[in-house]
């Protein structure tokens, strides 16, 4: 066994200086011995990959020197396991964690080049779908920040989530191919490669004391290859570590087809296998698609398992001591089968009894809920486990044969308790429920707001939380203040610092102290320029990229996420249209501009079909001189961490509008108002607790509450009473379901009208529309006074303290991890 104190010292690094005059020579040495480019050919590329060397040199010595504290300090390290990392650019994050902005500055204009051009270089590392994956992203920035020894682990997928063009008002999915240029940021380590198993059969025998064994054999085998990214803290010399997984084939070709003149064939296994980490959420509607999703989902946990066991042996025997080092956090149910594979390597591998075994991981892992709505969770056929994991689906039947005696012995007559509970849902086909699987091997399962950890406990895991009443806990969700506000927004951050210092960066509650100058004029006007600025600017770049001229004197209506019709674009585009019957009959409307931005799932045909309404309102609206320009509509296409970053500072209202009960948490909600957004929306999700924090007449509230929802629902709903007792709803809904904005096919939006009416309108758009219409007319009425609407905004980015992902991350170290920070040499 290696010593636990590894060698002493480093040797000196002088291009790892952080001043200007050694940022502009590693420039332009990197420029020649990396890049391989004379100075007069380089093109903006060149010189971004020559920037990203020079800072990732600066990243490497404290990620050598953290990795070591946490070794010498026998650290308890925390492991983060999401299918998604939506990270964004590097360039700008890294170069501000690490306090060179001025310096970086100061060469690259030494060198007479463009900051603004290397930056755009970059591709966004869209390794995620939306909040799961910047959660994730957030997440591992405040834990290098706090000191927290924690650890990212993920796939690398060579495309990430397809690019989004608008192709005559569709949606149309492109490969990401982000890769393409290689990543200057990663370190690919050939030398860590783990064998993961697939399909095969289990063969039962008798070891020589008579104890049952179970052996995996005749297995299809891949193997996982890391790839490491250094994640900076803000303020600090740790350094944290980012590990994905790529897959490589166990064979590169097979030799005698090759010899054959069968070269297809001789490469055939070696691209089945690299395929596993090739797309980043394959299409499972299909067979072939769902088997894929699967093996992607054991592929990274079986790595990561193997890579954090051997980590943990460098310094411990046995396995005994695992729970008190190792911290397990499970992002979803993406890697709950970390689980039974845990429990494979300690029974079959390593021979443990299975009451030890389960101890070690039930104390080892926890997990996180992302979703109340039943239809998302995911479930696996058990046929399907049966085929490609056998040995982990006898090992879950294990699982729920000890869970359930368990049950059965608190709840003995309750047979119907007893098929909700178990993993293995016998109603649907026979299912594995992963959630479940999730909830019984983890020691903490917790919610991401506080209204959403409520209805875990009391409807989708109520049973739980009955057998288990300490189980489930609430981790509000947060955001980090570097990225969101610092980065995003450096007009707003540096009149913060200029009232306030510097520290708010790490300490986002000293924003409470922004709070009295909302009675300064002064403060008012500076604040509204900032914003005046950053809408000018996004007004630029909407005239660039989609040729529409918008006026940053008016009203910036923003709603941008994922479309989905829980979400309730549809609802915002129900106001639109009614705003453009009111100016079109003279109504004095303030000037607004509705921006949406989002990506439709690609076999989702009803959100991909409200995304084609949007652009065909848009394209009515937008050119009809009878509203004279003062109702505009864009739609920015490709919605990313990027263009987030374009869009939130020069938001005035953000729309978070979804039904209440649906919102898990929302963490667009808090970013936009961190930007100084007035938020409109409904009591769900984390809008309850911003709410609180900002304020009840800082913020519009309308629609339908959680328990007026179940009530509705309970006592029949029926949207024609809606439809028919609102006159400008029915017109506006007429509108759609008559083709008014598809005159070229009339019944192109027929079915958006059926969902809405005869389809029972499931997220209750018809029954908030007159609370949400009403609403949106105090949003104008405040409008108009510019002062007023100011000050507002301002109180909103003073209490916005609470929403730090540094904030969540303590309180998930505290409560959940007991994993202490590992503090660095300032």
């Amino acid at each position: 066994m290696p010593n636990k104190k590894t060698p002493a010292g480093l040797p000196a690094m002088d291009r790892a200086k952080h001043d200007a005059g050694s940022i502009e020579y590693s420039l332009g040495s990197h420029l020649v011995y990396s890049i391989s480019k004379d100075p007069l050919t380089a093109t903006d590329r060149d010189w971004f990959y020559s920037a990203a060397h020079t800072v990732r040199d600066r990243l490497t010595e404290g990620w050598i020197k953290t990795m070591r504290r946490y070794y010498d300090e026998d650290a308890k390290r925390v492991y983060y396991l999401s299918m998604e990392f939506l990270m964004g650019r590097t360039l700008s994050n890294a170069i501000s964690n690490i306090g060179c902005d001025d310096a970086f500055g100061q060469a690259v204009r030494a060198l007479g080049l463009d900051q603004e051009r290397l930056r755009d270089q970059e591709f966004d590392a869209a390794l995620g779908n939306g909040g799961l994956g910047r959660l994730a992203a957030c997440f591992l920035d405040s834990m290098a920040t706090l000191g927290i020894p924690g650890y990212g682990y993920g796939i690398r997928y060579e495309y990430g989530m397809f690019t989004q063009a608008i192709d005559d008002g569709h949606q149309v999915e492109h490969p990401d191919n982000w890769l393409r240029y290689g990543n200057p940021w990663e370190f690919p380590r050939p030398e860590i490669l783990y064998q993961v198993k697939f399909h095969g059969h289990v063969v039962s025998y008798a070891d020589e004391h008579g104890r049952p064994c179970c052996h995996w054999v005749d297995t299809d085998d891949v193997m996982a290859m890391a790839y490491d990214y250094p994640i900076p803290g803000y303020g600090t010399e740790t350094v944290n570590n980012m590990r994905l997984w790529a897959a490589k084939a166990s064979r590169d070709f097979d030799l005698r087809y090759f010899n054959e003149g069968n070269y297809i064939k001789a490469v055939e296994d070696k691209n089945e296998s690299e395929n596993l980490s090739k797309v980043l959420y394959p299409d499972d509607t299909t067979q072939m698609g769902r088997e894929l999703r699967l093996k992607q989902q054991y592929f990274f946990v079986c790595a990561t398992l193997q890579d954090i066991l051997v980590r943990h042996h460098k310094h411990h025997d046995g396995f005994d001591t695992l729970p008190d080092k190792v911290a397990i956090q499970l992002n979803d149910t993406h890697p709950s089968i970390a689980i039974p594979e845990l429990i494979r390597i300690l029974v079959d591998q390593h021979g443990l009894a299975w009451d030890h075994a389960w101890d070690i991981v039930t104390r080892t892992f926890s997990y996180t809920n992302h979703t109340l709505m039943p239809e998302a969770m995911e479930t696996w056929p058990v046929e399907l486990f049966e085929r490609v994991l056998p040995r982990h689906l006898q090992i879950i039947y294990e699982i729920n044969h000890r869970f359930l005696k368990d049950v059965m012995h608190h709840y003995p007559d309750d047979a119907g308790l007893w098929a909700r509970m178990s993993i293995i849902d016998e109603s649907n086909g026979r299912r594995v429920r992963m959630a479940h699987l999730a909830i019984v091997g983890s020691h903490k399962v917790n919610g991401v707001a506080e209204l959403h950890t409520q209805l875990m406990k009391d409807t989708i895991f109520g049973d739980f939380h009955r057998l288990w009443p300490d189980k489930i806990v609430n981790m509000t969700n947060g955001i980090t203040p570097r990225r969101w506000l610092h980065q995003a927004n450096p007009g707003l951050s540096g009149l913060i610092s200029q009232h306030l210092g510097n520290d708010w960066v790490r300490d986002l509650k000293q924003l409470e102290r922004l709070a009295p100058l909302a009675d300064d004029a002064g403060f008012r006007a500076a604040f509204a320029q900032v914003k005046r600025d950053n809408k000018t600017r996004l007004a630029r770049l909407i005239g660039q990229h989609l040729h529409l001229a918008v006026d940053p004197e008016s009203l910036f209506d923003v709603q941008v996420k994922r479309i989905h019709e829980y979400k309730r674009q549809l609802l915002n585009v129900l106001h639109v249209i009614t705003l453009y019957n009111r100016l079109r009959a003279g109504t004095d409307c303030v000037p607004r501009t509705a921006i949406f931005s989002g990506k439709a799932a690609p076999g989702y045909r009803q959100a991909k079909l409200i995304i084609k309404l949007i652009n065909d309102v848009a394209d009515i609206v937008n050119n009809d001189p009878a509203v004279h320009g003062r109702l505009k509509i864009a739609f920015i296409p490709n919605y990313d961490v990027t263009t987030a970053q374009d869009i939130m500072p020069a938001a005035d209202l953000s729309q978070q509008i979804s039904t209440a009960g649906t919102e898990a948490s929302g963490t667009g909600n808090m970013k936009l108002s961190l930007n100084g957004a007035l938020t409109i929306g409904t009591l769900d999700g984390a809008n309850v607790e911003i709410r609180q924090e900002v304020g009840p007449e800082n913020f519009f509230i309308f629609g339908l509450t959680t328990p007026e929802v179940a009530n509705l629902r309970q006592a029949g709903y029926n949207p024609w009473d809606y439809y028919h007792g609102n006159e400008e709803l029915r017109h506006v809904l007429d509108m759609i379901r008559d083709g008014y904005f598809s005159p070229e096919d009339r019944d192109r939006f027929r079915p958006i009208f059926d969902a809405l009416t005869v389809g029972g309108d499931n997220y209750l758009l018809l029954a908030d529309y007159a609370s949400y219409i009403a609403c949106q007319q105090e949003v104008e009425t405040l409008y108009r006074d510019r002062e007023a609407w100011m000050r507002k905004a301002i109180l909103n980015v003073a209490h916005m303290g609470k929403f730090s992902s540094d904030r969540t991350i303590a309180e998930y170290a505290r409560h959940i991890w007991q994993a202490k920070a590992v503090a660095a040499p300032r």
